[in-house]
């Protein structure tokens, strides 16, 4: 039997604004999504992976900042001095205040062997963005 991943599902007290934070820095694409009970938005993240957003109006339940061995999900990039770039620009960090939402860890030689960085969405989910190379 194989099993692979279809999609990540977050709760956010607003799925537009964690949708408009996604499409902005990740450049990810809506998807059609059936009229639910709940709000929500289904993003294209690459071939047979979705993100899913749902409305959960008191979030998740995250205090601290942005730790990279909390619960995260990874999205894989060819580009990742321009992911980081995009981020920049819109006012993530590095010298950011640890419990700081706007806080980027950059990891450029870790044991993973590849480049990573971990940032919060609006909603204070992890997000890692590695790259291959």
């Amino acid at each position: 039997m194989a099993v692979q991943l279809h999609h990540v599902s977050l709760v956010t007290a607003d799925p537009e604004v964690s949708a408009d934070f996604y499409q902005s820095v990740f450049q990810l694409q809506r998807l059609p999504r059936p009229p639910f009970k709940i709000e929500g938005v289904w993003l294209d993240c690459g071939p047979s992976l979705q993100l899913h957003l749902t409305k959960h109006l008191s979030g998740n339940f995250r205090t601290r900042g942005v730790d990279n061995n909390d619960v995260h999900f990874a999205l894989r990039t060819d580009d990742f001095e321009g992911v980081l770039a995009r981020l920049l620009a819109v006012g993530f960090r590095e010298d950011a205040t640890d419990n700081d939402a706007m806080k980027i860890l950059v990891n450029r030689s870790g044991m993973a062997g590849f480049l990573q960085l971990y940032v919060m969405d609006p909603d204070r989910n992890i997000i890692e963005v590695n790259t291959s190379t």
